[in-house]
């Protein structure tokens, strides 16, 4: 995906870049020259892939700095620490729970680490990345969401499952459909900045988010499985996606789309079948109204 293309100059961060995903994630732009900032919880094992992608990458070691995405404080932290332009943004970690947790705010752990602790990340370096596409023409935001999404909309009524029955893989459901619609009303509101975020489905990848399935939950992944919905990919094809988002020139001026297997996936209605459609894109997941709201309702939580 990054044959040919010079990323030096580009100073980038990878969020959840310790494990699975988000070391190939990271490992790719810095092979390609960009200077890369790995935003991990746990910066022992962040520091352990930083060298390993030092020595893959003939001594470009990425900087490692904490972030825990569930906890406001260090998003703040990071944030003011944050110095200079920002090019590219991978909002890549990403958490499943196997039954209800919840923050020091009493809001739901998959909603608050994999959608609200992205979206003050996000908005707190909104100067940055300003700065960052100014210099270059742009600056790209990925979002990684999920065909997750297709299980669940947003419950604007019930958020954080105080009232309705908890069901986890809903609550990982609505997260991604979030990753997705903080893509369209990011586009929205900061292309003029130069700004534009798209949302990626990696697909299916065994990694360390699978550590605290529930029996419930795998039985559900491998009749997923079974059914076609997907095939086990590499963590290099599933990363493969985000770098797509964050380089092609198609979408360098173009957000608030959602890719899958490296290409834009097609949309489908919101009662369609996940088997029947494992790569496309509910509409409720793209739909700028809903977008609008997520915003507001994410923005009114965050000030809290």
């Amino acid at each position: 995906m990054l044959r040919d293309i010079d990323l030096t100059g580009v100073r980038a961060i990878v969020t959840g870049a310790s494990c699975g995903l988000g070391i190939e994630t990271a490992r790719a732009p810095t092979a390609a020259g960009a200077e890369v900032t790995l935003a991990v919880r746990n910066t022992t094992a962040g520091d352990a892939v930083a060298e390993t992608i030092g020595e893959a990458t003939g001594g470009i070691r990425p900087r490692v700095v904490p972030l825990d995405l569930a906890d406001r404080a260090t998003i703040t932290r990071f944030v003011d620490a944050w110095g200079g332009p920002l090019h590219l943004l991978i909002n890549n970690a990403g958490v499943v729970t196997g039954g209800l947790e919840r923050t020091c705010e009493g809001w739901e752990l998959q909603f608050a680490t994999n959608h609200l602790g992205h979206f003050a990340l996000a908005t707190g370096l909104h100067h940055a990345l300003a700065q960052g596409a100014a210099d270059r023409d742009g600056a790209p935001i990925v979002s990684v969401s999920s065909t997750a999404h297709m299980r669940s909309g947003i419950d604007f009524d019930d958020l954080h499952f105080e009232r309705r029955s908890y069901d986890p893989q809903i609550a990982y459901a609505q997260s991604k459909t979030a990753n997705s619609l903080f893509a369209v009303e990011a586009t929205r509101l900061w292309a003029a900045d130069g700004i534009v975020a798209n949302a990626v489905n990696p697909g299916g990848i065994a990694t360390g988010l699978q550590r605290n399935f529930t029996p419930d939950q795998k039985a559900s992944l491998d009749a997923a499985e079974a059914a076609g919905v997907f095939t086990y990919k590499t963590v290099e094809q599933g990363a493969a996606t985000s770098i797509v988002a964050a380089v092609a020139p198609e979408f360098a001026h173009s957000g608030g789309r959602y890719l899958d297997d490296a290409q834009e996936a097609y949309t489908v209605p919101n009662d369609a079948d996940l088997a029947q459609h494992p790569h496309g894109v509910k509409e409720w997941a793209l739909d700028p109204a809903t977008a609008r709201r997520l915003w507001t309702v994410s923005t009114d939580l965050l000030r809290v």
